[in-house]
């Protein structure tokens, strides 16, 4: 945070995004989710989040919208994050009073635009739980959208109980959850999207995976690609998380499967190979489909064909 309230971080972000163009975004994208394919991903979550304000967020969702509508070899879900930071200038409520005007302007000026998940950053410094929840509940009414939202990352917020009262699909990050937080989370059967990357490069403390896993709570992994976070390997994810959060190789391929699918409500058409699904698989160039995690830095090596839809990619 001290980076983050000395203009650095998400700030330098915003300013950059704030500049580029249309075509600039939207080729640094294409280039990313090629990258992000070729370890295997086929379903990805994307942010807005570094323009926090209307022009450059509808930006950035145009830039999504797309690819979303071009691209057939990935399937994308959309988060709008417009609360991502508060904007320089403004208090955290006249931040949060931003953020929802911003949203009724996008969903009236760009209806077509599809957003399937609101977030916001729940932090000390950032927004309170008082103003993360009207944020999440209006977003959710306005976009007619799922919530999914960043909590107990940097400290322990209550997010966790949050998630609970406002219905929330997951919670992000979760490394300051407490024990009331993790009853919570398991009796909303929300999930608890764990970033091994982020805590591994800020240098948090682990997320108490192992209760969250123990009272069961749905666990998924994300790599967390960011400015902060450059890794494309969902698989290098999942080598840190089963190494620093003593997960179980079977426990890492869940959490990257099925529960990822069924935090981004997508369960009913991705996450494991049922009939009534989509082909989406990887065939890995090793005896054991455990050298996907055990081989740590050599995805594409290990992964020798990546099929979208039935489609092979690569």
């Amino acid at each position: 945070m001290d980076i983050h309230n000395k203009g650095g971080g998400i700030h330098y972000t915003v300013d950059e995004t704030r500049k580029a163009t249309f075509e600039q975004l939207l080729q640094s994208f294409e280039i990313r989710l090629r990258n992000m394919i070729k370890c295997g991903t086929t379903l990805v979550e994307c942010k807005t989040g570094y323009g926090l304000e209307f022009e450059t967020e509808l930006k950035m969702l145009r830039v999504i919208d797309h690819v979303k509508r071009n691209n057939r070899n990935v399937d994308l879900v959309v988060n709008f994050l417009g609360a991502h930071s508060v904007p320089k200038g403004m208090t955290a409520d006249e931040g949060a009073a931003a953020v929802i005007e911003m949203m009724q302007r996008i969903k009236s000026e760009a209806p077509e635009l599809g957003i399937d998940f609101v977030d916001v950053f729940c932090e000390k410094g950032v927004y309170d739980t008082k103003q993360s929840r009207e944020i999440l509940l209006r977003g959710s009414e306005i976009f007619d959208a799922r919530i999914g939202f960043h909590g107990d990352e940097l400290s322990s917020m209550g997010c966790a109980e949050l998630a609970k009262e406002i219905n929330a699909r997951s919670v992000s990050h979760l490394e300051f959850i407490t024990p009331s937080g993790i009853a919570s989370m398991a009796e909303a059967n929300s999930v608890a999207i764990v970033c091994p990357t982020t805590a591994y490069l800020l240098r948090l403390k682990s997320p108490p995976v192992r209760d969250m896993i123990d009272a069961a709570v749905p666990v998924a992994i994300a790599s967390d690609f960011n400015p902060n976070a450059h890794c494309y390997s969902l698989p290098m994810a999942m080598n840190l998380a089963v190494v620093n959060f003593r997960m179980s190789l079977n426990e890492a391929l869940i959490a990257s499967t099925i529960n990822a699918a069924f935090a981004l409500d997508r369960s009913a058409t991705h996450g494991s190979l049922e009939i009534g699904k989509f082909a989406d698989m990887i065939l890995v160039n090793a005896k054991d489909w455990r050298h996907l995690i055990y081989e740590f830095g050599d995805t594409q090596n290990v992964i020798k064909s990546v099929i979208k839809r039935g489609v092979v990619f690569k």
